[in-house]
């Protein structure tokens, strides 16, 4: 039974200017053999981009992606015809399938855009390009989980094509609420603000944990945090 730490200062880093992002797992040209993902899970970037700057038009291929916006409103074009606006609390899963090519912008000229963008292998090769959208409100993610993708796309969640569930919760301090897994499951908690501790073990913002062999994921939280949990097959 383990949980294994992923501090935050450990993470790779770049400034790019326009750009300032950090990695949990190996991305780009930051390469760690000892994070390469954790089961189908393989990037979890922290993006923060200036006003008005962004993602040029590029490709991806079999992957499923996953856009969290922790503050501000990023603009979507992409191949399919898709145009779209994410804002603060909204969720847009892209399945890149056969072939997908998008760009990603800052939607305001004066203000910077924070974001999660998460990538989790399919469950196959090959499948038909797709994308969803949806805004999950705060009441729904006040002091429980709320699921934000799923493999079926049950209970509202976003469908994804890979045998994973993903939670989003927003905790008051003081506030405690716990996960069950099923027999052979993993699990990956990322904190995206605040302090909190997952099965005794601390974390702060930006700090993530790797759950293996455990039948249960024990979150309490010390201050006001907001934390995504990877429910992985």
């Amino acid at each position: 039974m383990t949980v294994v730490l992923r501090p935050s200062d450990a993470r790779g880093h770049a400034d790019h200017g326009w750009l300032d992002t950090r990695h949990s797992f190996s991305f780009a040209d930051y390469y760690d053999p000892q994070h390469m993902g954790f089961r189908a899970l393989r990037v979890i970037n922290e993006d923060v981009i200036k006003p008005a700057k962004g993602f040029g038009t590029h490709g991806h291929r079999d992957m499923e992606i996953l856009t969290y916006i922790i503050d501000g409103a990023l603009e979507h074009r992409d191949s399919t015809g898709e145009h779209s606006v994410i804002r603060q609390g909204e969720v847009q899963r892209m399945s890149a399938g056969t072939g997908i090519r998008h760009s990603e912008f800052n939607a305001s000229a004066s203000a910077p855009v924070k974001l999660l963008q998460i990538w989790l292998l399919p469950e196959r090769d090959g499948i038909a390009p797709g994308y969803e959208q949806k805004l999950f409100a705060v009441e729904e993610k006040h002091n429980q989980l709320c699921l934000i993708a799923a493999t079926d796309g049950r209970d509202g969640a976003l469908r994804l094509h890979q045998d994973a569930d993903v939670y989003a919760s927003l905790l008051d301090a003081g506030h405690e609420l716990s996960l069950s897994l099923r027999p052979g499951r993993g699990a990956w908690v990322q904190v995206v603000d605040g302090s909190l501790t997952v099965n005794g073990q601390p974390l702060a913002a930006g700090d993530g944990a790797a759950i293996e062999a455990m039948p249960v994921v024990e979150v309490a939280a010390k201050a006001p945090s907001q934390l995504l949990i990877f429910d992985l097959g």
